[in-house]
């Protein structure tokens, strides 16, 4: 982060490479809840357990 300062090709590979096309998921976004809580150490609810039963 940096170096992106000077020179930003770096972090945009970096952050290309991270990127996904599956904006639309549902499964993909609910990871990066789960992600998020799990990261501030929010870990008591999984979203697939809170969402099984509401189908």
């Amino acid at each position: 982060m940096e170096r992106s300062q000077i020179k930003n090709t770096e972090i945009k590979f970096l952050l290309k490479g991270a990127l996904i096309d599956k904006i639309d998921d549902k499964e993909v976004y609910m990871k990066g809840i789960d992600t998020s809580y799990n990261y501030e150490q929010y870990n008591i609810y999984k979203t697939n357990e809170l969402f099984k039963n509401k189908k």
